[in-house]
C-alpha cells in the first residue's frame, strides 16, 4: 500500500510544488513582490485542481495529462506576465481567449518580453532534455539484453478507495476554503487588488461567477427602466451650474461633412512640443491655433484597445473591460453616431487598412450600422509597417470616396482609423520626416516621436486635399487619440521628463489624449479646459450638428463638453474599476475608497485629503455599472 501511495505522490507532489513556485513567480511579476501570506491561497486553488484530476482521471495516461496541464498553465502565466507589462492589468480568461489577435501585432508583443519571463518554462525544458537523453541512450544499446521482469500487482480495491477518499476530502476542504476567500474579497472593485487577495486561479473562477451573476440579473431587467435610472443618476450630478446656457454652438456645423480621425497611440504631450528645433506636430498645432482644442481628455478603452476607442466614440457607452466590445457586443444593435446620421441621410462609412476581421470589426461595424466599411483590399500596400498601408494611403482612398459623394450632394460621415503610429513605432527611412536627436536615437521614446511626426504629416495631406477641393469650410473634422503609446517599462516618466524637459506623470500624462476639432461656423480658436473622455465626443459632435440627444431619446454616458461646467469620467482596465478623473484629480482606489490615492491634475502631486471625493467615487461606480447593464440589454440585431 505504501509503495502504491508513494508512486501516486511521486507524480502529484513534484508538479504541485513546481506550479506553486510558478504562481509565486507570477505574483512577483504582477504585484511587484510575493505576499507570503497569500501563497496559501494559491496552494488551495492548486489543491482543488489536482484533487479533481486525481478523482476524474484513469491511471493510464495520467502523466501525459499532468504534463499538458503544466504546459497550459505555464503558457497562461507567461502570457499574463507579458500582458501585464503593457496593459498594467490582470488578464482574465476572456482576455486569454483573444490570444489569436497576437499575430497581428507580434512586433509590439515581442518588444515586451523579458528573459525572466521564460522562467515559467525551465522545468519543461529540463524534462524535455532528460527525456531526449534517455531516448537516445536506449536506442544506442547494442546486442542482447537480459532484463528483469517486473511484476506489478494491481492496486487493491481498498488502496484505491483510500486514495480516492483522501482526494475527495482534499477537494471538499480546498473548495470550501477557496470559496471563503473568494467570498471575503468579492466586494473589491479594484481588479488588481482583488486578484492579489484571491490568487490568480481563484480570480479566474471569481470572474466566471461574477459574469454569470451579472448576466442573470440583467436577463431579468428592463431596458427602458435602465435608461430611466441612467437619466435619474445623471440628474444628481452638477454637470451644469444653475443659470448656465446649455445650447452654445448648437447646430453651427449642421449639414457639414463629418470626418473623424482616430490617431493611433497619440498622447497629448507631443502637441505643441518641439525637439531640437523641430515641431513634432506642426499640422495639429495649426489646428489648435484655428479650432477647438480639448487638452484634458483621457482614454477610456478596455480589452479591445483601438476597437474599443471606436466603440466608445461612436456610442458614448463605456467599454465593459471584461471583453473587447466588438467581440462581446458585435451581435447587438448599438445606438450611436452612425445610426443618428443615417436618419439624417448621411452616407456613413469607416476605414481601416487592416483586415476587417481583426478584433472582430466585421461584427462591430454592422452593429454600429455603418453603411460601408473599407478594409485591406481597398488600399495599395506601400509597406509602411506590419499592418501594410500608410496613413497617407488611408487618407488618399478616403478622400477619393468623399469627392465622389460630395459631387452627388451627399453628406458624409467617415471614420478614419489610422495605424502608422503603432508600436513599436519604427519608421522606415523613406517615410521619416524629422531627425531624431542623437541622444534619443534607437530608443523607444525616439522611435515614438518620429512616428508621431509622420502621422501628423499624413494628417496634413488630408487637410491639404480638403482645402484644395473646396471642402474645408464644409467639413467638421475631429481628431483624437485612441490610447497611450509610450510603454512605461521602455520609457518611464522620469526619462521622458528629463529628455524632453516637460512635466510627465506616469498615469495622468500616459492616459491623456488630445481632442481637436475644426468646426465650420466657429471662427475663433478656443481651448476648452474641461476634463473629458472618449464617451464625451459623441454628445459634443451631436450638439455641433444640431442633434438633440434628449429629443432623440438617446442614452449617452458622456456629456457635451461645450455646455458643461463640471465633469466626471470613469476609467477601468488600464486602471482599476472605480478610478476617475474630475475637474481636480485622478483618483485610483485601493481595496476601496479609503485606501485609494489621488493626484492633482494641475500639479501632478499627491492629494492627501480625499474625503470630499467619496461621492464622485460612488457616482462613477454606479454610472459604469448602469453602462454595463445598458449595453448588455441592447437587442440582438438581425444577421
Amino acid at each position: 500500500m505504501e509503495r502504491t501511495l508513494g508512486q501516486r505522490l511521486r507524480i502529484v507532489l513534484p508538479l504541485f510544488f513546481i506550479l506553486l513556485l510558478k504562481l509565486m513567480l507570477l505574483r512577483y511579476f504582477l504585484f511587484n513582490g510575493i505576499a507570503w501570506a497569500k501563497v496559501f491561497t494559491d496552494a488551495l486553488s492548486l489543491a482543488v485542481l489536482f484533487s479533481l484530476l486525481e478523482l476524474c482521471l484513469p491511471h493510464k495516461g495520467k502523466k501525459l495529462v499532468y504534463g499538458c496541464v503544466n504546459l497550459i498553465l505555464s503558457l497562461m502565466m507567461f502570457a499574463s506576465a507579458v500582458y501585464n507589462v503593457h496593459f498594467g492589468s490582470i488578464p482574465t480568461y476572456t482576455t486569454l481567449a483573444g490570444i489569436g489577435q497576437v499575430n497581428q501585432v507580434k512586433a509590439s508583443i515581442v518588444a515586451l518580453i523579458e528573459p525572466e519571463h521564460f522562467l515559467f518554462f525551465v522545468d519543461l525544458v529540463i524534462m524535455l532534455v532528460v527525456w531526449l537523453v534517455l531516448k537516445i541512450r536506449s536506442r544506442s544499446r547494442r546486442g542482447l539484453h537480459f532484463g528483469t521482469l517486473h511484476s506489478y500487482s494491481r492496486t487493491s480495491w481498498r488502496t484505491a478507495r483510500t486514495w480516492k477518499l483522501s482526494m475527495l476530502i482534499v477537494l471538499v476542504v480546498s473548495v470550501a476554503a477557496s470559496g471563503l476567500i473568494i467570498r471575503k474579497e468579492w466586494g473589491i472593485d479594484n481588479e488588481i487588488a482583488r486578484a492579489e487577495q484571491m490568487g490568480y486561479l481563484n480570480y479566474q473562477v471569481a470572474t466566471v461567477l461574477r459574469n454569470s451573476q451579472e448576466n442573470r440579473a440583467i436577463a431579468e431587467g428592463n431596458l427602458q427602466e435602465t435608461k430611466e435610472r441612467v437619466r435619474a443618476l445623471q440628474d444628481t450630478y452638477s454637470y451644469v451650474e444653475q443659470g448656465s446656457a446649455r445650447d452654445k454652438y448648437h447646430g453651427v456645423a449642421a449639414g457639414s461633412h463629418v470626418l473623424i480621425v482616430q490617431m493611433e497611440s497619440l498622447q497629448n504631450f507631443p502637441i505643441g512640443l518641439s525637439v531640437s528645433g523641430q515641431e513634432l506636430t506642426p499640422v495639429m498645432n495649426q489646428l489648435v491655433e484655428e479650432g477647438l482644442y480639448f487638452p484634458h481628455i483621457f482614454q477610456q478603452i478596455g480589452q479591445g484597445n483601438t476597437s474599443d476607442a471606436e466603440f466608445a466614440v461612436n456610442t458614448s457607452i463605456y467599454p465593459t473591460g471584461a471583453t473587447a466590445m466588438s467581440t462581446g457586443f458585435g451581435s447587438r444593435e448599438l445606438p450611436g453616431l452612425p445610426r443618428l446620421l443615417n436618419q439624417m441621410d448621411y452616407f456613413t462609412s469607416t476605414y481601416h487598412v487592416n483586415d476587417v476581421k481583426f478584433w472582430d470589426r466585421s461584427k462591430l461595424y454592422p452593429a454600429l450600422d455603418f453603411q460601408k466599411y473599407y478594409d485591406k483590399p481597398y488600399f495599395n500596400n506601400d509597406q509602411y509597417n506590419e499592418f501594410g498601408p500608410s496613413d497617407e494611403e488611408l487618407f488618399r482612398v478616403g478622400m477619393e470616396h468623399l469627392l465622389e459623394l460630395d459631387e452627388q450632394d451627399q453628406s458624409v460621415y467617415a471614420h478614419y482609423i489610422t495605424v502608422s503610429n503603432h508600436s513599436p513605432f519604427h519608421v522606415k527611412e523613406e517615410f521619416a520626416k524629422m531627425t531624431v536627436p542623437a541622444e534619443l536615437e534607437g530608443t523607444h521614446l525616439g522611435h515614438y516621436l518620429q512616428s508621431v511626426n509622420y502621422s501628423d504629416y499624413a494628417l496634413g495631406k488630408l487637410i491639404d486635399a480638403l482645402k484644395e477641393n473646396g471642402l474645408w469650410d464644409n467639413t467638421l473634422l475631429v481628431v483624437y487619440g485612441d490610447h497611450f503609446g509610450i510603454n512605461p517599462v521602455e520609457a518611464n516618466a522620469e526619462m521622458i521628463s528629463s529628455s524632453l524637459k516637460i512635466p510627465y506623470h506616469e498615469q495622468i500624462s500616459r492616459f491623456n489624449i488630445p481632442l481637436i476639432m475644426h468646426v465650420p461656423g466657429i471662427e475663433e480658436s478656443l481651448v476648452v479646459e474641461r476634463v473629458g473622455g472618449q464617451v464625451d465626443i459623441l454628445p459634443t459632435i451631436a450638439n455641433l450638428l444640431g442633434i438633440s440627444l434628449e429629443q432623440e431619446e438617446f442614452t449617452a454616458f458622456g456629456q457635451d463638453l461645450l455646455n458643461i461646467d463640471h465633469n466626471l469620467i470613469g476609467m477601468r482596465y488600464y486602471l482599476p474599476t472605480g478610478s476617475f478623473f474630475n475637474d481636480d484629480i485622478l483618483f485610483v482606489p485601493g481595496d476601496g475608497f479609503e485606501d485609494g490615492t489621488a493626484v492633482s491634475l494641475e500639479t501632478m502631486q499627491p492629494v492627501e485629503d480625499i474625503s470630499s471625493y467619496r461621492s464622485d467615487y460612488e457616482y462613477i461606480l454606479q454610472l459604469m455599472r448602469l453602462s454595463d447593464e445598458y449595453v448588455k440589454m441592447l437587442p440582438k440585431r438581425s444577421p
